[in-house]
């Protein structure tokens, strides 16, 4: 039997990203994120890997790009004010099909829009993991790189504070995931002076597959590719929702807190169920339409100020269905969550929502305390 270990969540992502195979990572401190760059600083080195601690987002980003061009398993991350400055990187890194992870440990639920809709150039997207806890955050990071490696795309993993921190006895599982095939795109130094030499370049990549191609045809593969991904790569989780009068919609941490409180409603007679897109892009709107068919209330937590919903209202019709029951939830910091993320709170909503009363607000009494 597999030991267990009482781990951090940053410390558990960083052990899972080794036995993953990654062996380069660049970032920069920047809170919540901080504990991750300070662990992989300390482990990556002990498997002949090699962590930086860059000057700057910018810096970071580039280095793992430039790591992951040669064939490594690269890494890098920030908080999402410093992935706001990566955003050219990461544009660059899918137009010209280099596989590479970003790391966010965010702050709250606010960079949604940053990770599904990006700020970068060109037709691309980011496959999105967003983990509800440690255990499935052990999970996304093998999968972050493999699907990384798979389709050659930057893949973004997107926590939170609550997991980073939140310690909790793991075996760090290893998934069973296909073999991939060698990284013959790479550019090892190999080809030089054959006539089939290699390139990386937003414009394609290689003597080889230049000729005749173009940027307008080199560009129509990249968006097919992204077509296929979303066909192919979408993921949730969902409960009691076959006869579920009302569906809550909600991911990462927020959607095992609400996953909690369904299960506790359920007990309790409510025709209630969950959904949780576990990939925020691909979002999984065809799953969702189906589990909220015979729904007419559908509730969307999530702690900002309304970004997922679009998602919720695209993907399901009649959006008269849909209200909001998160919002915008810091403590003083700025840097931590806020009260909204506690369960007593979100069943209160649901059910003010399913009265028909407005939403209970949280009064403030200063120095982060509500009563």
């Amino acid at each position: 039997m597999t030991e267990m270990r009482l781990l951090d969540g940053s410390e558990a992502i960083v052990e899972a990203a080794l036995l993953a195979g990654a062996r380069f990572f660049a970032g920069y401190p920047m809170a919540p994120a901080t504990e991750l760059l300070e662990h992989m600083a300390a482990k990556l080195p002990r498997v002949d890997g090699v962590c930086i601690n860059a000057d700057s987002e910018l810096q970071a980003v580039n280095m793992a790009l430039g790591a992951a061009q040669v064939g490594a398993r690269a890494a890098t991350g920030s908080c999402g004010q410093g992935l706001a400055l990566m955003q050219e990187a990461i544009a660059e890194a899918a137009l010209n099909e280099t596989p590479l992870v970003i790391f966010n440990i965010a702050r709250n639920q606010q960079d949604y829009f940053q990770a599904t809709r990006g700020g970068g150039w060109g037709d691309y997207r980011t496959v999105t993991f967003a983990p509800k806890d440690l255990h499935e955050a052990v999970e996304h990071t093998h999968l972050a790189f493999h699907v990384a490696d798979k389709y050659r795309v930057p893949v973004i993993f997107m926590a939170d504070n609550l997991i980073a921190r939140t310690q909790m006895g793991t075996a760090l599982p290893v998934p069973e995931l296909e073999t991939l095939p060698p990284k013959d795109w790479a550019l090892d130094g190999t080809m030089g002076g054959t006539g089939a030499s290699r390139w990386i370049w937003t414009f394609g990549g290689g003597k080889a597959n230049r000729p005749g191609v173009g940027p307008d045809g080199y560009w129509r593969q990249i968006a097919d590719k992204f077509d296929r991904i979303a066909k192919a790569e979408a993921r949730h989780e969902q409960g009691f929702c076959d006869d579920a009068e009302c569906v809550v919609v909600a991911f990462g941490s927020g959607g095992k807190f609400v996953e909690h409180v369904v299960r506790e409603l359920r007990a309790e007679g409510h025709k209630i169920g969950f959904f949780r897109p576990v990939t925020l892009w691909p979002f999984p709107s065809e799953a969702l339409e189906a589990a909220t068919e015979n729904a007419s209330n559908i509730l969307v937590f999530e702690l900002n100020a309304g970004q997922m919903i679009d998602d919720v209202r695209l993907a399901v019709e009649g959006r008269d269905r849909i209200k909001p029951i998160g919002g915008i939830s810091f403590d003083d910091s700025g840097l931590n969550i806020g009260p909204l993320m506690d369960a007593r709170v979100i069943r209160t909503r649901i059910l003010d929502q399913l009265a028909g009363k407005p939403l209970t607000e949280l009064p403030y009494t200063g120095m982060g305390a509500y009563l």
